[in-house]
Parts: structure tokens; C-alpha cells; sequence
């Protein structure tokens, strides 16, 4: 096997969710496992949350559901970003729970339930609201029809009423009181329709340890499932900031070196020649590159561990192999074990790391560890 690849530790995963799990108290935690579980792997992640207790996961749509189902998953399923036109069979066959904010899609499931002589009330949904990020959600001026139209539709129930938060972990940001007054604003349009939902949520990772009076019904951790959180931050005079949940980084990246190479002062690396040797240097070829998902934006900026110290990555970071200074660290070895992200000894280099060096967010780096990469579940 080409020696690069991920190790998911499922105890962190049990704990994290445990974690989560003690710290909202009644709330009901949906384990948002989105998006291959934010590169950790969809149907791993969320076996294991499920024994750890998970009854609700959420997925970005139906074809991450129905590998869920497929997979075991006998618990309650989100799709957070709805369903597409064709797909509301699927949705129905594998109790799905779809999001819905669009005409359309109340009258799809409408005539799919009609079709198969399902009961009032038969089949649960959870309109999404925009809030003010004016991304997905009915919007306000509309959610008046939007209502009358759903109860039109006799089978389906209008279980969850949710909406998402733009900016959660500024804690001082303003846009987040606007954001909760106009879901409260939403909520009382429900009751006057006569509506009481069963779950409302808001609450991301962020709101969950920082506004834990946004924890409602129910609460959608993501990426602290994983062992990350966004620093907390102000737009004006910074304050306390919350305490932290002690949740555990789930994943480590590695690989190994195939090759070492001694090279003179002046010896150019790698494409472009980006980077010159300033005086006799020792390198190890790493058999991982952008195709894996480390970004180029990595080059001679940030570092690998390498027998418990840090390695600097030289030259341009190409498709399939990566080059590291290793001249200070000895014994340095073919097959030598290497970190890209993880722990060895007393250095750590983890996702945040990674986004600082290439201008973005933890999310992405995760995200972005590419299906090249095996994942070995432990």
C-alpha cells in the first residue's frame, strides 16, 4: 500500500459525542456527519456516534442518507440541504427527514405520499428559515404561504422548524441577536398557524459552547465532534471568552519517507526551483501531495514531524510527493514514520495549523484529505 494515510480514533469519537452530549443536558444532539463527516468518513463516524448514542445525524442529502440506512444507521436522518427534484421516493422509502423551504418540494412529497395512501401527518419534515444569511430558508415575507401550502398537505408533519448562524463564535456580533429575534419572529408565525414544532435548533458547534441559551430542543454539533473548535473572537473590546469542551482531535495524518537524498549548498528543489539549499542539507521525499488534499499554499511554510520533531516542507508541494529538510533531525531513516497532522512526542500540528498556513479554515483542511487517503479506523 502507497504509505500515506489517515487514523480515525473512534474512543475520541465516543467521547467527543459524550462530551457534547453532557454539556447540552436534555437537548437532542444531531451528529452532523456531512460531508464524508468532515473528511472522517460517513459511514464510520456514524456507526460509532451511534453507539455512542446518537439517535439523529445529519447528512447533506439524500445520497449520504441512503448510504447511512444501507450502512445500519436505524436512528433519525437530516438532510440539511433538502432533497433535489426525483429524489423524494428515496427520501420516503429510507425515512429521511428532509429539509424544506421550497414550494416545490412540499408538493413532491405530497404526491409521493398521496401515491402510496399514507396517513395524515405521516411523514415529518423540518422547514429551514433564513435568518439573514440569505442562503437556503423560506424567507420571512413568505413563510405565511409556505405555511398554508404545507398544511394542504395532509401527510406530511411540520416537526422541526430550524435555522443556521452566520458568525456564532463572534461572541459580541450583533448579527447574531438580529438572527435569533428573527427566528423568534418565525416561531410566533408558526404558533399563529396553529404549529407547535417539536424541535427547534440554531445551535452549531460555536453555540453550543458559547450560547448556551440558544440550545433548544436540539443542536448540531460538527466539526467539535471531530476535536475542533473556532477560536471565540470580538469586533470590538475582546472579553472572557467561554470555557472550552475538552473534546479529543479525532484523526492523524501520516505517511512515510521513501527516500533520502544529501544535497550541496545551492541545489535548487523541487518545481520552479521556489526554494535553494543555504548550505548542505539532508532531504526525505514524502510519498503525499496536493492530489491527497495538502495544499500547495504548504510549500516552504509549514512543517511534518519527523522522529518527534519538527520538518520543514521545501520546494513546491506537487501532486504526488512532498519534500522536507530533515538535516537537523538524526537518525532520520527509509520508512520512517511522518505526522502531517497529529502528535509525535511533545509537538503537535493540527488542521488549524494547516488553515493559518494556507489562509482558511479547519473545516477545509479536514475536509479536504482526499479519497486517495485510506482511513484505518482504531
Amino acid at each position: 500500500m502507497r504509505p500515506t494515510w489517515a487514523e480515525i480514533s473512534r474512543d475520541a469519537l465516543r467521547h467527543n459525542f459524550r462530551t457534547i452530549q453532557q454539556h447540552v443536558g436534555s437537548a437532542t444532539v444531531c451528529a452532523i456527519v456531512k460531508a464524508n463527516a468532515y473528511g472522517h468518513g460517513l459511514v464510520e463516524c456514524a456507526l460509532t456516534f451511534q453507539d455512542a448514542g446518537a439517535q439523529w445525524f445529519g447528512v447533506t442529502g439524500t445520497e449520504e442518507g441512503v448510504s447511512l440506512r444501507q450502512a445500519g444507521i436505524t436512528g433519525r436522518i437530516l438532510l440539511m440541504t433538502g432533497f433535489w427534484r426525483g429524489e423524494q421516493d428515496d427520501v420516503i422509502e429510507h425515512r429521511l427527514t428532509p429539509a424544506i423551504w421550497e414550494w416545490w418540494q412540499v408538493g413532491a412529497l405530497e404526491a409521493a405520499l398521496v401515491k402510496r395512501h399514507a396517513p395524515p401527518e405521516s411523514f415529518p419534515v423540518h422547514i429551514k428559515v433564513d435568518t439573514g444569511m440569505a442562503r437556503l430558508g423560506v424567507p420571512s415575507y413568505y413563510l405565511g404561504i409556505f405555511l398554508k401550502r404545507m398544511r394542504a398537505a395532509a401527510q406530511l408533519k411540520f416537526e422541526g422548524l430550524f435555522s443556521h448562524l452566520a458568525s456564532a463564535e463572534v461572541l459580541d456580533d450583533a448579527d447574531v441577536g438580529k438572527q435569533v429575534a428573527k427566528f423568534a419572529e418565525f416561531e410566533q408565525s408558526a404558533r399563529e398557524h396553529g404549529y407547535a414544532p417539536q424541535y427547534t435548533h440554531l445551535a452549531n458547534s460555536a453555540a453550543i459552547v458559547g450560547r448556551p441559551e440558544l440550545h433548544r430542543q436540539m443542536v448540531r454539533p460538527g466539526l467539535l465532534l471531530y476535536g475542533y473548535a473556532l477560536p471565540f473572537a470580538w469586533r470590538g473590546e475582546p472579553g472572557a471568552s467561554p470555557e472550552t469542551l475538552p473534546v479529543q482531535r479525532a484523526l492523524t495524518w501520516k505517511s512515510r519517507i521513501i527516500s533520502t537524498k544529501d544535497v550541496g549548498l545551492g541545489q535548487s528543489v523541487g518545481y520552479k526551483a521556489t526554494w535553494t539549499t543555504s548550505r548542505p542539507t539532508k532531504l526525505a521525499l514524502l510519498p503525499v501531495g496536493y492530489a491527497d488534499g495538502l495544499a500547495r499554499l504548504m510549500s516552504a511554510r509549514g512543517d511534518v514531524l519527523v522522529r518527534g520533531q519538527r520538518a520543514r516542507i521545501v520546494g513546491a508541494i506537487s501532486m504526488d510527493i512532498t519534500i522536507v529538510d530533515v538535516t537537523d533531525v538524526s537518525g532520520v531513516s527509509l520508512g520512517d514514520e511522518v505526522t502531517l497532522l497529529g502528535r509525535d512526542g511533545e509537538h503537535e500540528i493540527d488542521a488549524r495549523e494547516h488553515a493559518r498556513h494556507t489562509e482558511t479554515i479547519p473545516y477545509e483542511v479536514l475536509c479536504r484529505i482526499t479519497g486517495r487517503v485510506p482511513r484505518q479506523y482504531l
